[in-house]
Parts: structure tokens; sequence; C-alpha cells
């Protein structure tokens, strides 16, 4: 798994071969391009309804969501909920935070949870992680929710000044990117994720990883893309406020250094919470991170006992993938 986290933090900042005065290109599309939304089915969980849905992708292909709507006419607000990418997870999928999502629902909330490009159907995993695949793939993640929050802008029920967005460790990092070139979401709540090339450079392990793969081709590699720093789109995220969410134990990669010298880089209005827990986090910032988009998007608190009854997620063993 940490070769997991490692590359994620790599990728977030490889780009396009474009200046840094010109990386938000990169992840430019056709906003007017038909979203070609796809209805597979509905279920009903009381009185949430759950959409699984699809819709085509900037950049090829066709994305899966559930999209969760509430009874009601709205004005609703809105969540974009983003995956982890730890391998061995049954919930390495849009499936994450589909609980935290029914759950939020009732107090007036629209959401949409995505499989990024590594959970859909057909998808084979590049095993060289410094393949020109790997960054498009990041590329499309970004657009893809991108796109995601035109699907829902799209719906007369949201309210296009609530909308915020959730991500966990690689779409945490997305998130990361995705503020820098979107304006339209209010908060952002980034879990357990790398936001800061800078930062990640002068690490152990970043250099272990560059020798273990050859400073030659990594070299190259970085001299073909241009890097694009996320902490240089993050560092101006305001005036949407940016909750960050850490876990004391997710070593050794994530550090609680590491994780405080990110928090710095982000821009005001900010919130840093460590929370004695792994890459998953717990309940503890589960319930954190509930009342924070209650409080954004100005719902109704969950109760205690509602919040304390979505399940944690679960934390699958290293495999040292």
């Amino acid at each position: 798994m940490r070769k997991i986290l490692i590359l994620g933090f790599l990728l977030a900042s490889a780009g396009l071969r474009i200046g840094a005065e010109n990386a938000e290109q990169a992840f430019d599309y056709d906003q007017k391009a038909p979203l070609d939304v796809e209805v597979k089915g509905i279920t009903k969980r009381r009185d949430v309804s759950v959409l699984d849905i699809s819709y085509a992708s900037p950049k090829g292909g066709r994305v899966p969501a559930y999209l969760v709507v509430p009874r009601g006419k709205g004005l609703f607000a809105a969540v974009i909920w983003g995956h982890w990418y730890w391998a061995n997870s049954p919930a390495r999928n849009r499936s994450e935070f589909l609980d935290e999502a029914v759950a939020l629902a009732p107090t007036g909330v629209v959401s949409l949870l995505t499989d990024g490009p590594v959970a859909r159907p057909g998808h084979v995993d590049d095993k060289d992680p410094l393949s020109e695949r790997q960054a498009a793939e990041l590329i499309q993640q970004i657009t893809d929710m991108r796109r995601g929050a035109d699907l829902l802008l799209l719906r007369k029920d949201v309210d296009p000044q609530r909308i915020a967005y959730v991500g966990h460790s690689y779409d945490a990092t997305v998130g990361a990117f995705l503020r820098g070139v979107d304006k339209r979401f209010k908060a952002f709540v980034l879990m357990a994720g790398g936001l800061s090339d800078e930062v990640d450079m002068k690490s152990k392990e970043y250099q272990e990883f560059r020798q273990k793969y050859g400073p030659e081709k990594f070299d190259a590699f970085k001299a073909k893309y241009q890097w694009l720093d996320p902490g240089k789109f993050v560092s101006r995220a305001s005036p949407a406020f940016v909750f960050l969410q850490y876990g004391t134990k997710d070593l050794p990669f994530l550090t609680e250094e590491r994780a405080r010298e990110y928090a710095r880089v982000v821009s005001e209005p900010k919130r840093f919470q460590l929370y004695d827990a792994p890459h998953a986090l717990n309940a503890g910032a589960r319930r954190d991170r509930l009342s924070f988009l209650a409080e954004q998007l100005k719902l109704k608190p969950l109760s205690p006992s509602i919040v304390a009854s979505i399940p944690d997620l679960y934390q699958p063993p290293d495999q040292g993938q």
C-alpha cells in the first residue's frame, strides 16, 4: 500500500507538457458537451432514492456513479464524494461513502459518488508507476469530477451556492487540484491525502522510491512532464473552506509532521484535525466531517444516533502494494 501512496503523490504533481502558467489548461473540457446520463436502476433506502447512473467522461468512456436524492423539491445542497485507492479494500469504489451520503440526504443534500478510473469495468492496472497512462488517469479523474459538478448543477433542485467536495487519499489530492481550477465549490473535506509535491520530495520514502525505479528514469519522467504541484492549487482555495483530516497511525509515509506541513500550504479559511486512526480514519473523523458539511452547507445537524449508526470504513491489512 505504501507504493500506491507514494505513486499517488508522484502523479499528483505530473501534468501535461505545458508551461506552469497554463497548467489549468490540462483540466479543460467542453462544458457544453452532452452528459448523456444513463440510469441503470433505482433503489430506496427509506425516503432516500439511490440511482445507479453513468455519464460521459470528457476523456472517453463512462463514469459509473451513485446519485443519492432526498425526498422533496429542494433547493438542496450537493456533495461530490471521491473514494480512496486502497487496492485490497472492498470499498475501493463509489460505495465508500454511500452510507454517509444516505444519512446526510434527509437534511437536504443530493450526493454524487463516482467510480474513479481504477474502479471502472475493464480497467487493467498499469504496473509501471512512471507511465503516461498513470498521469492521464489522474487528469481524467479531475475532469470527471468537474463534469460531476456540471451534472449536479443541471438539476433544478440543487442550490449552486452550496456545493461541497469530499475526497479520501488519492481523491483528496484530486480535490487539491480541483479547487484551483474550479471555483464552484463552497467547501472541501480532504482526508489523508498528499497535498504538496515540495513537501513530499523532502521525505526519505520519496527518495527511496526514486532510487528503486532509477534516478535516470525518474528524473526523465519529471523532465518530460512539467511538474504541477497540488500545493500550488490548494494554496489558492480561498474563499472555499478546507477541512483537513489525517490519522496519527497512517505510517510511515503520512506522518503527523507531514500532515502539518500540508496544512501550512492550504489557504485560509481552513481547519486541521488529527485522529488516533489509520488511513481509513475513524468514527470521530466521520462525526466531524458530517458536522463540518452541515455547518458549511447550512444544514440541520444529524442526530448523534444516526451518525453513530454509520459503519466504520474497514481498514484492510497493508499488502505492500
